[in-house]
């Protein structure tokens, strides 16, 4: 669709302008006003590139952005207006208003007043008109790009949650807890179940409340805890404000998934902290775990999927920085929401 674009608008500023330019005596007006004709053709050439580069793109973005393509718009009248008043000539009295084969449709505006206009009027229906299909086609196809990367996330995340070790070792611990009659085995077996509720439900949307994904990575620690003995330490520190605000599902837990598959050791001590901080609209989660060499099909395809989800998601709004020392894996994640 970009090059399309480019050769809809090489086609307009080659061809059409210029034919609609010659409905008018340009020819004429040259002869006498050389200075006058170059000006306005070069501002109208101009303002079709502003608006197809500047000014439509704006107003497909926030308010404060809509604002300044408004008035970008409304300095272009004024400038266009101020080409349309220069006084190149004092007609004759008794002029024919039908001079030169130009309709005069105002008798009190000049052939030349009414040609700026004109053409003002086609340079600026022609640009919106190309620009708004081509933002509306690039916002499809973005959205486009989301759902796949969203569709592939999920896929990758569902398949971590039910593949054999995952359901055994889960399983096993609440077998074990069962069998040993403890208090908490009701309690982690609805938290699974839950999880697997919630993986389900949440695949069909872009966003949930940020309620639901703390409740979702609580419940995945614990039932990772379960098969963790004294070596491991795990530390958690959650605080939001605002739990109505609307996170991507399923997107964090995959950096608390990766501290339980690579910092994990039945023999020696490990701890891993998790932290996730909500304060007037700025999400900053981080983990931090030690790195215990554990090969996997796949290990890095979730972090990757993240950082596509991110970048199409929040491009400008986020910012993730991943550092791994040899002994520690740290995660610090930033999202304004």
């Amino acid at each position: 669709m970009k090059n399309i674009s480019l050769y809809i608008d090489l086609v307009f500023c080659i061809i059409v302008l210029p034919l609609m330019a010659l409905i008018f005596p340009v020819e004429r007006w040259f002869h006498n006003f050389q200075w006058y004709v170059i000006a306005v053709g070069t501002w109208l050439l101009f303002l079709y590139v502003l608006n197809r580069i500047v000014t439509v793109p704006l107003i497909f973005k926030k308010t404060r952005e809509r604002v300044i393509g408004v008035m970008i718009f409304l300095i272009s009248i004024s400038i266009t207006y101020w080409f349309a008043t220069i006084q190149l000539y004092v007609p004759k009295e008794g002029t024919n208003p039908f001079d030169y084969g130009i309709v005069r449709i105002l008798p009190s505006i000049q052939p030349y007043q009414q040609a700026v206009w004109s053409l003002f009027v086609i340079v600026e229906t022609f640009s919106f008109a190309v620009g708004l299909l081509t933002q509306a086609n690039m916002q499809k196809a973005k959205r486009r790009a989301v759902e796949a990367e969203r569709d592939k996330a999920e896929i990758e995340l569902y398949k971590a949650q039910i593949k054999p070790h995952f359901m055994f070792n889960t399983l096993n611990s609440l077998y074990g807890l069962f069998l040993t009659q403890d208090e908490k085995a009701l309690v982690a077996l609805e938290e699974y179940i839950s999880m697997l509720r919630y993986i389900h439900v949440s695949s069909h949307r872009d966003f949930a409340p940020i309620s639901d994904e703390v409740d979702y990575i609580r419940q995945y620690i614990g039932l990772q805890s379960l098969r963790l003995n004294e070596m491991t330490t795990v530390h958690t520190d959650i605080e939001v404000e605002n739990y109505r605000l609307q996170v991507p599902p399923m997107l964090l837990v995959t950096f608390v998934e990766n501290c339980f598959k690579h910092g994990v050791s039945p023999i020696e001590e490990s701890k891993i902290i998790i932290r996730l901080i909500e304060k007037d609209g700025l999400l900053t989660f981080s983990t931090e775990n030690r790195i215990f060499p554990v090969k996997r099909i796949g290990e890095h395809m979730g972090i990757e999927n993240c950082k596509k989800r991110l970048n199409l998601l929040y491009s400008e709004r986020h910012s993730l920085n991943i550092e791994n020392d040899g002994d520690y894996f740290y995660v610090k994640l930033s999202i304004k929401l």
